[in-house]
C-alpha cells in the first residue's frame, strides 16, 4: 500500500507538487527578502516603457493614433522579452528553477509590506520628509507635497491593490498556465503603471494596455478583496457586490480599496497629483480621514488576506496527497 501510495505521489503527481513547491517558496522569499527596488528588472522595463512612450506618444494627435500608438508599443516591449524567457523555460535543464526565478522577479510589490511599515514609523516621528523618499519609487503619484494624511491614504492605498497584481495574480494564473502566463500579465500591467491611464498624456496612449490588465485582473482582484472581505464579516462579504463609482481608469482597484476604508472606517481616495497636474479622483469615505496609525491595522487587515492565500497553497498539497492516500487503501 505504502509503495503504491509512494509511486503514485511521485510518478503521477510529481510535477503538481513540484509546481506547489516552487510557487510557495517564491511567495515566501518574495516576501521575506525582496529585491531592493532599483534592482528589480520590471523597473528597468519600466524606464524603457517611458523611453519609448517619450518617443512614439503625441497627445496632440486624434485618440484613435494615440491608442495605435500604444498598442504598436505594448506589443514591441512585451512579445521579445516574452517570447525568449518562454523559450529559455522550454529548453532550460531545470525549469523548476527558471520558473521560481521569474515568479520572484513578478512578486517584486511584496516587499512593500516592509515599506509600509517603515513610513508609518516616519510619520509618527513626524518625519515626512523621509516617508516621502520611502514611498516615491512604490506609486506613480507626486509625493513632494503629500501631507500625513496624503501619505497614509497612498501607503493603505498601495498595501490594498498590490497584491492583485502580486500575490493573487501569480497565484491564479500560474495554476491556470504556469510562469509564462504569469510573466505575461505582469508585463501588461507593468505598462500600465508605466504609463498611468488617469494622466491625461496617457489616457489613450494607455488604452489597451489597461483594458487588457483590467479584464485580465478582474477575478484575481475579486478573489483577493473576498480574502479582505472575509475578515470584515457579514456587511464586508456583502460589499462584493457592489463597487462604488470612481475613475474609469480605476475601476479594477476600487472594490479592494472600498471594502479596506469600510473595514476601518476611514477615508481614502480623493484627488491626486501627476507630473505636476491635479487629477479628480472621488473620495471613498467611511469615517475620518486615517492618520500615521490607521498604517499598522491596514498592514495587519492585508497581510491576514495574504496569509488566507498563502494557506491555500499548503492546504491544497495536503489535501491531494490524503486523496491519493485514500484510494491506495
Amino acid at each position: 500500500m505504502h509503495s503504491s501510495f509512494y509511486q503514485q505521489l511521485v510518478e503521477i503527481d510529481g510535477a503538481l507538487f513540484e509546481g506547489f513547491l516552487v510557487l510557495f517558496f517564491a511567495l515566501l522569499l518574495a516576501r521575506l527578502a525582496p529585491l531592493p527596488r532599483e534592482m528589480q528588472p520590471l523597473i528597468w522595463f519600466t524606464h524603457l516603457a517611458k523611453q519609448l512612450a517619450a518617443k512614439v506618444n503625441r497627445p496632440e494627435r486624434s485618440p484613435s493614433q494615440q491608442a495605435t500608438a500604444g498598442f504598436l508599443a505594448m506589443l514591441l516591449l512585451v512579445f521579445p522579452f516574452w517570447a525568449i524567457i518562454t523559450f529559455l523555460l522550454e529548453l532550460a535543464a531545470f525549469p523548476w528553477f527558471f520558473e521560481f526565478l521569474v515568479l520572484y522577479l513578478c512578486l517584486g510589490d511584496a516587499g512593500f509590506s516592509q515599506v509600509a511599515d517603515e513610513i508609518a514609523k516616519a510619520l509618527k516621528r513626524q518625519d515626512n520628509a523621509s516617508a516621502k523618499k520611502l514611498l516615491q519609487p512604490w506609486v506613480v503619484r507626486d509625493t513632494d507635497n503629500l501631507s500625513e494624511v496624503g501619505l497614509t491614504k497612498a501607503t493603505i492605498e498601495k498595501l490594498s491593490t498590490a497584491p492583485i497584481y502580486g500575490t493573487a495574480s501569480t497565484i491564479f494564473f500560474f495554476a491556470i498556465a504556469g510562469a509564462p502566463m504569469v510573466l505575461a500579465v505582469r508585463m501588461i500591467k507593468q505598462l500600465e503603471l508605466s504609463w498611468p491611464p488617469i494622466q491625461p498624456q496617457y489616457q489613450h496612449f494607455c488604452s489597451t494596455a489597461n483594458s487588457l490588465s483590467t479584464v485580465l485582473l478582474a477575478i484575481p482582484a475579486w478573489l483577493w478583496s473576498l480574502s479582505i472581505a472575509i475578515q470584515g464579516g457579514p456587511r464586508a462579504l456583502a460589499k462584493l457586490f457592489s463597487i462604488p463609482k470612481n475613475h474609469p481608469a480605476l475601476r479594477g482597484y476600487v472594490l479592494s480599496v472600498n471594502l479596506v476604508a469600510s473595514i476601518l472606517q476611514i477615508e481614502l481616495g480623493g484627488p491626486q497629483k501627476l507630473a505636476s497636474q491635479r487629477i479628480d479622483i472621488p473620495r471613498i469615505s467611511h469615517g475620518p480621514l486615517p492618520t500615521s496609525d490607521t498604517i499598522a491595522p491596514a498592514l495587519k487587515l492585508t497581510s491576514r488576506a495574504c496569509a488566507i492565500w498563502f494557506s491555500f497553497i499548503i492546504l491544497l498539497p495536503l489535501l491531494w496527497a490524503g486523496l491519493r492516500w485514500l484510494q491506495s487503501l
